[in-house]
C-alpha cells in the first residue's frame, strides 16, 4: 500500500514498513505501518494504523518514531500502539528521522528546507535553508542530510560540510563498510558514494517505473532493502 520506507530491525529479523496508502501530502488517516519479515513474509500488514502518510522512521529503544506530515508520531515498537503524536511547529512536509546514539531524533521538513532536533518529545530547529532536505542519517557523532543536489554533513553545533554532489536528491543514506555511502533517489536510482565523494550508479529502476524511496540496510547481511512506493512492493538486494 505504497510502501515509503523500509527500516530493518537492529536485532530482530523483523522489518518495519511505512505505509502512504493515499495521497502522499494529505491528512486521510489511512498510512500506518507494515511488519514484514526478512524473508519477505508479511507479518502483519496493518501493525499500527491511523497514520496519515508515513514516511521515515527510526527506533529509539522500544519506539519507534515515524514522520506523519507535520507530526512525529511515537509508536511502541512491540505493539503497535500509537504512544504519542508530536506536532512540529511550522512543518509542511516531514519526510525523513533518524536517531543518534544518545535517543536525539531529527526530522527534516522538504516543504521548509528544515531540520529539527527532538529531545524529551519537544522540537527545536537544528538546520535551516536546506533545499529540497529528504534523507537524514546520523552516524559517528554526526548527522548526514541529502538535499537536492548535494550530501552534505553536519556537525553537533549544526556546522555543514558538503559530502558530495549528487545528481539529485537523496531519499534514503545509508554507510557503508568502506566508509563510503548507500544513497537512493525516489525517481528509481541507488548509488554508491565512496569515501572521496565520488558517486557510482548501482541500481536504475526507472525504465521500470520502479521507485528507489528510503531504503534500508542491514550492514551484518549486507541486504538493501528497497520500498518501491507506486510499485507496492520491497525488494531486497545483497551488496556483493
Amino acid at each position: 500500500a505504497v510502501p515509503e520506507s523500509v527500516l530493518p530491525h537492529p536485532t530482530q529479523n523483523l522489518l518495519y514498513v511505512s505505509l502512504i496508502d493515499g495521497a502522499p501530502w494529505e491528512k486521510d488517516g489511512k498510512g500506518g505501518v507494515a511488519l514484514l519479515d526478512t524473508t519477505g513474509k508479511i507479518v502483519n500488514a496493518a501493525w499500527a494504523t491511523g497514520l496519515h502518510a508515513p514516511k521515515g522512521m527510526a527506533l529509539v529503544g522500544n519506539l519507534l518514531y515515524v514522520a506523519d506530515v507535520t507530526d512525529v508520531v511515537v509508536i511502541d515498537a512491540t505493539s503497535g500502539k500509537l504512544v504519542r503524536r508530536i506536532a512540529v511547529e511550522g512543518s509542511e512536509m516531514l519526510n525523513d528521522v533518524t536517531a543518534n546514539d544518545a535517543g536525539t531524533v531529527f526530522v527534516s521538513d522538504s516543504k521548509t528546507g528544515k531540520v529539527h532536533s527532538i529531545t524529551s518529545n519537544s522540537p527545536v530547529l537544528f538546520l535551516q535553508g536546506m533545499q529540497g532536505v529528504n534523507g537524514l542519517r546520523a552516524h559517528g557523532g554526526d548527522l548526514y542530510v541529502a538535499t537536492s543536489k548535494q550530501l552534505l554533513k553536519a556537525n553537533a553545533s549544526g556546522t555543514v560540510s558538503v559530502v558530495a554532489d549528487t545528481e539529485m536528491g537523496g531519499d534514503g543514506i545509508e554507510p557503508t563498510a568502506d566508509g563510503g555511502w548507500l544513497l537512493s533517489s525516489w525517481s528509481g536510482t541507488i548509488y554508491h558514494i565512496d569515501a572521496q565523494g565520488k558517486s557510482h550508479l548501482m541500481l536504475d529502476t526507472r525504465a521500470q517505473k520502479k521507485n528507489t524511496a528510503d531504503i534500508g540496510y542491514n550492514a551484518k547481511s549486507r541486504v538493501v532493502y528497497v520500498p518501491t512506493f507506486f510499485a507496492k512492493s520491497v525488494v531486497a538486494y545483497r551488496l556483493q
